[in-house]
């Protein structure tokens, strides 16, 4: 058997960040505050909010979540910031409990379509194409965490 050169359907099917992408978080809250939109939430995660929070669930579930469709988000302010997002340190009161939306940005599929969309998150995440080294397979494992 000989070596053959990879096919263009073989190198098609690479993505773009094959070789990695640069991300560190800094930190600024861009990514918890501005337009409105979804932090969805599964049943495991506002449980884990709420004990981190010494609350009952029930309480997590009626005054910091909604249900949209079929699925559950986090409340937001009017203006659009994260119900945990705390205006005056610039950070997230649940950090170490954040649903896996949170804890896999910027690496969601919906970033990650092309370096276009890549790009429009670099204007705004300034974490987002600087710092730490994330190799393919750590990309990878985020974006398949949860579809966003």
């Amino acid at each position: 058997m000989t070596d053959t050169p990879p096919t263009a359907d073989a190198e098609a099917a690479e993505p773009w960040y094959k070789d990695g992408l640069r991300f560190r978080c800094t930190q600024c809250g861009h990514c918890c505050t501005g337009t409105p939109g979804h932090v969805w939430v599964d049943e495991d995660e506002i449980a884990a909010i709420a004990e981190y929070l010494d609350k009952p669930v029930g309480e997590i579930r009626l005054m910091h979540s909604r249900r949209v469709g079929s699925r559950v988000s986090l409340n937001e302010y009017a203006n659009g910031d994260c119900i945990y997002f705390d205006g005056a340190t610039r950070g997230c009161t649940i950090y170490p409990v954040r649903p896996k939306q949170c804890q896999t940005w910027p690496f969601w599929n919906s970033s990650l379509r092309s370096e276009a969309d890549w790009k429009a998150v670099q204007k705004e995440c300034p974490g987002a194409g600087h710092g730490d080294f994330v190799p393919l397979e750590q990309i990878e494992i985020r974006a398949s965490q949860i579809d966003v």
